[in-house]
């Protein structure tokens, strides 16, 4: 079903970058926005002047989405600077541009397309990335995420994260009687496609660390059963026979295992299914509600929900010593933690006051901050670098008789919130962002 995503090969650096002093503040919440000059993209025989546009939109589209970047409007620039010419620095600085990016886009003789930039920091006056990448016509678009990607990461120091995307579950149909069927596109929502039939109702998808799998509860005969997708060849097989209903699975960070919930005796419990081994370990005891686990980067600790306190909280367990604590100790419900990858947050749901909130704090449960908060929503998911998360929020009409459920993502300042434009009579619940794609 699946062969590769995109096929893209790098080329070298065309030149080393420069140390200057321009860097974006990606944890300040009131930081003023760097204004970027994009240029348009030049182009030579043989490319369409609509893919040349269409590499700057994504690229513009891109760093606008972050909040972190003004993109300057075109109509002001004072010059259009050809590739590999100087810019005239004191004509920028009329506009107050601090950084320049120019483009040039070259079919080369075996049909591959070469997209090169450079990035300039105005106020320096100096070159600080110069890159060429290279792509079949059918991953231009891809190529201009991996522009967007290189100019973030040079201005903000954090792993870029356009070139990525999003699994979830596509609902279709009238409230009452919803298809749910796994589906993934790009992370601005770009080339949705499905992955799964409507006639297989299916649950939680969850990405590989290598991105080729997809692990997924499916029912099937009425059953619910985890199951895993080869993104490469379209096959899907059941993980294991654990007997009972499992749930909530998640890979490990280095991809060998798969965390889970299974109902056994009338408790639910998390276990670990070692994939190569196939043993099969139960992580938590005693009669109580135990799902929704999540790793830690390095595979050493496990985060969860569970209601052994009496209510829904977050416990931390060391899966060394299987000691765990509570962490969650703030009014409400929590519940669907996820670890950052860089180690530094939890991602939570918390239910308050009859309102449902998405927030992150410490891995110690300290320094709680809410990020969004509305009737329903759920499933916070990191993007690669730990900026962004995505989830979806279900809102009712005015009515109560229809429900709309949209992916959302949103920085950890709680600013910056946007929708994830999906198909019309398309809902989005459950995403899942992808790791850097391969």
């Amino acid at each position: 079903m699946l062969k590769k995503i995109f096929a893209m090969i790098f080329c070298a650096l065309l030149a080393m970058p420069s140390h200057a002093e321009l860097k974006v503040d990606i944890v300040a919440g009131n930081v003023s926005p760097v204004a970027i000059a994009l240029q348009k993209v030049e182009f030579g025989k043989g490319v369409a002047k609509a893919d040349a546009e269409m590499v700057r939109s994504v690229v513009e589209n891109d760093l606008k989405s972050t909040g972190l970047f003004r993109l300057i409007n075109q109509d002001a620039y004072p010059q259009f600077v050809k590739f590999n010419d100087m810019p005239d620095f004191k004509l920028w600085e009329t506009i107050r541009a601090q950084v320049l990016v120019q483009s040039k886009m070259t079919k080369q003789k075996n049909n591959m397309y070469k997209l090169e930039f450079y990035v300039w920091d105005m106020a320096g006056k100096e070159q600080i990335e110069a890159q060429s990448l290279a792509a079949s016509k059918k991953s231009i678009r891809r190529m201009a995420h991996l522009m967007a990607d290189a100019i973030y990461e040079r201005l903000t120091g954090e792993v870029g994260y356009f070139d990525t995307q999003i699994v979830f579950i596509a609902e279709t149909g009238d409230v009452s009687n919803r298809v749910k069927r796994m589906a993934i596109m790009d992370q601005d929502g770009f080339g949705m496609r499905y992955l799964s039939d409507k006639n297989t109702f299916v649950m939680s998808p969850r990405f590989s660390p290598n991105m080729r799998t997809i692990v997924f509860l499916s029912y099937r005969d009425d059953k619910p059963m985890i199951w895993t997708l080869d993104l490469d060849t379209g096959a899907q097989r059941r993980l294991g026979e654990f007997g009972g209903m499992n749930f909530a699975p998640r890979f490990s960070p280095d991809g060998t295992k798969v965390a889970m919930s299974l109902v056994r005796g009338g408790d639910t419990h998390i276990f670990e299914y070692n994939i190569n081994t196939h043993e099969l370990k139960q992580l938590t005891f005693g009669h109580s509600l135990n799902t929704s686990p999540s790793y830690s980067p390095d595979g050493m600790q496990l985060a969860f929900n569970s209601d052994k306190s009496g209510s829904q909280q977050i416990h931390v367990m060391d899966l060394n010593t299987g000691t765990e604590e509570r962490i969650t100790f703030g009014a409400g419900r929590y519940a669907t933690p996820a670890w950052s990858p860089d180690g530094q947050f939890i991602a939570f749901t918390k239910i308050a006051d009859d309102t449902f909130y998405i927030g992150i704090m410490g891995p110690d449960g300290k320094r709680e901050k809410i990020l969004a908060g509305g009737w329903y929503m759920e499933a916070p998911s990191w993007a690669p670098g730990s900026r962004r998360l995505v989830y979806y929020e279900t809102e009712k009409s005015g009515d109560g008789m229809d429900r709309m459920s949209h992916l959302r993502s949103v920085d950890i300042t709680g600013m910056n919130i946007y929708d994830i434009e999906l198909p019309d009579g398309v809902n989005g619940v459950e995403p899942t962002w992808s790791p850097k794609l391969q």
